[in-house]
């Protein structure tokens, strides 16, 4: 099926949107496509960063009826057309603005009523070919200014059966957090239709590729372009607030593009200005002739990913969590300002790799060093013989106490040993083993292992205060789930000692935990080299040049936390660079990769 991708500017004129719509749908058209995405609030304008309408008459006023000319309109074009088409609105969901009788009295003045909210709903409409209204999905994360003139969603989305494969919606910042996506994936779609309204770049170039490739489906976004308010109120807004920069927080940055299961960008619209562009995707109606859906996603040691997650687990452990308490304790704390970290990722093996780290030890005063999975063992198989998983976890005990015995007092090293015939993240410390974190998800390159049901957190006394800390290994940090579980916590910080298996997990996945949680990250893993598809762009809208395909070299990485003015004033606000809340990323390079990281920025927890 082909699908195609629209971004254009919107006004306060519905009569001109409706426009706009046909007039970018007809464009769109003439790739023939099978399915047409079109941009969120496609009959008004709105943003989230400050309130868009004057009063709730107005929110009214440019809200659609369901079964009114606008969207008459939109199914006709699916019928001229011959294709589905999403496209997402402001819908009244009451006939008529209803007032309480008790402000139905002619005196009651009409500033009351125009301030008194009224039941309008954020929805993404998709249309068949035959100018049918098949599905209605109500934004599920309203912004705070949204909810100001919206509803909360009560069409909750679902998936959508087609005779082109399996569809489902998105709105705004559903995909900023991994929920939404993860919902649909398992109820089986193999398609997200991403209707956005963003001023960032955060989704186009970070969360989309990490939602499509942790759930191995298609997304399809569709973003906005020009202002997001009205045009007067703009260029004041903007005069005043950031002069004359045009990636302003209500500036629409388009950026609409079409990714592939493994975080690919298959056609993307790499600009802010009105066009489409399309791509050819295979979702096959017969699920079993197809890779494609999360039940089909497998790791390249052959895991199922439905054989690693764990519901019932995640259910458990968020039961457990005593938020009040949790925040108090986190609040109790004086969590230091920066912590000095490293990864150390030794060429060497067995007895020569613990040697190699403690003298680097020796040397060094990080005060958290980060090593990879097994640090010293070059060849996982070798950890399916039970002969050499003694030897392994002979090691380890030897490792302990080397370490323990050159680290100094507020200084910790994590990595992953075999202890008890258990594959477990640790955390050691001048005193010996301080803490330890069973692997708590299957996967076939340590089957042998048995599974933790509890998730540590540890509070980590440095120099200049305490942390909370969590530690995940082997395939662990890979699941959206547990990390969140952890982040409900409030840790400042996750450690990671893995083996990467796919470039993506540090590309994509690892940076979107931190930048959807807001924590920062240490994550470890020896050097990989992956094929990589580089594909050449030679014109416009999906036409490519022959692939190219080279080696690239993967590693772990340290994430740390964009600064908040408002929580340290010493840190200079930076000029708004298109994103909202990415992480600030050094790549493991090398045997030796250093950073200071801000344990006291993940305190703020503001995501958006």
């Amino acid at each position: 099926m082909r699908v195609a991708v629209s971004q254009f500017a919107t006004s306060s004129n519905s009569q001109e949107n409706l426009a706009s719509c046909i007039r970018m749908i007809g464009e769109a058209a003439s790739c023939q496509p099978s399915l047409i995405v079109l941009p969120e609030f496609c009959n008004t304008l709105f943003s989230s960063t400050q309130p868009s309408y004057v009063d709730h008459d107005q929110a009214w006023h440019e809200a659609l009826a369901l079964d009114g000319p606008f969207l008459k309109a939109i199914a006709e074009q699916a019928i001229k057309h011959g294709c589905y088409i999403v496209i997402n609105v402001t819908l009244r969901r009451d006939d008529v603005r209803d007032f309480p009788e008790n402000e139905q009295d002619d005196t009651i003045t009409s500033n009351i009523k125009s301030n008194i909210k009224s039941n309008i709903s954020v929805t993404s409409c998709l249309f068949s070919p035959l100018g049918k209204l098949i599905n209605q999905t109500d934004k599920q994360i309203l912004s705070k200014h949204e909810q100001d003139f919206f509803c909360n969603a009560k069409n909750v989305t679902e998936v959508v059966a087609t005779p082109l494969g399996k569809l489902a919606m998105l709105t705004g910042d559903d995909s900023m957090s991994f929920e939404a996506s993860r919902t649909l994936a398992s109820s089986g779609a193999q398609l997200l239709c991403n209707s956005i309204n963003s001023f960032a770049i955060d989704q186009s170039h970070l969360h989309d590729p990490a939602r499509a490739f942790e759930n191995n489906i298609f997304i399809a976004t569709a973003n906005k372009v020009g202002s997001l308010i009205p045009l007067a109120q703009s260029q004041e807004y903007l005069s005043e607030q950031i002069q004359d920069d045009l990636a302003s927080f209500n500036m629409a940055v388009g950026q609409s593009q079409i990714v592939s299961p493994d975080g690919k960008v298959l056609a993307k619209i790499n600009n802010n200005d009105e066009g489409f562009t399309f791509a050819d995707i295979d979702l096959p109606v017969v699920e079993t002739d197809t890779k494609i859906g999360l039940n089909n996603k497998v790791r390249p040691d052959g895991t199922l990913i439905t054989q690693q997650l764990r519901p019932e687990l995640y259910q458990k452990l968020t039961a457990n969590i005593k938020p009040a308490e949790s925040i108090r304790k986190s609040l109790q704390q004086q969590v230091p300002i920066t912590a000095n970290v490293a990864i150390f990722a030794t060429y060497k093996s067995n007895e020569h790799a613990i040697e190699d780290v403690c003298q680097y030890i020796e040397n060094n005063l990080t005060d958290i060093i980060q090593l990879p999975e097994l640090f010293f063992i070059a060849d996982k198989d070798i950890t399916n013989d039970a002969q050499q998983r003694a030897h392994i976890e002979s090691l380890s005990k030897q490792l302990i106490e080397q370490v323990s015995a050159v680290l100094r007092p507020f200084q910790y090293l994590c990595t992953s040993l075999v202890i008890e015939g258990k594959h477990q993240a640790v955390l050691i410390s001048d005193k010996g083993l301080l803490a330890t974190q069973a692997q708590l998800h299957f996967c076939q390159r340590y089957q042998w292992t048995d599974l933790g049901d509890a998730l540590n957190i540890v509070e980590l006394p440095l120099e200049q205060g305490s942390i909370c800390l969590a530690m995940l290994t082997a395939d662990d940090a890979n699941i959206p789930e547990i990390v969140k579980i952890a982040t409900l916590h409030n840790i400042h910080l996750l450690l990671v000692p893995f083996d990467i298996q796919q470039a993506c997990e540090v590309e994509y996945s690892l940076l979107s935990r931190a930048a959807e949680n807001r924590i920062c990250i240490v994550a470890a893993s020896r050097e990989k080299s992956f094929a990589n598809d580089v594909i050449t762009k030679t014109v416009t809208n999906n036409i490519y040049g022959k692939n190219k395909v080279k080696e690239q070299k993967s590693t772990g990485l340290i994430a740390n936390l964009t600064t908040d003015p408002a929580l340290l004033p010493q840190w200079r606000s930076q000029k708004f660079n298109g994103y909202i809340n990415q992480p600030l990323v050094k790549l493991q390079y090398g045997k030796i990769t250093k950073a200071v990281v801000h344990p006291i920025a993940a305190c703020s927890k503001l995501k958006y």
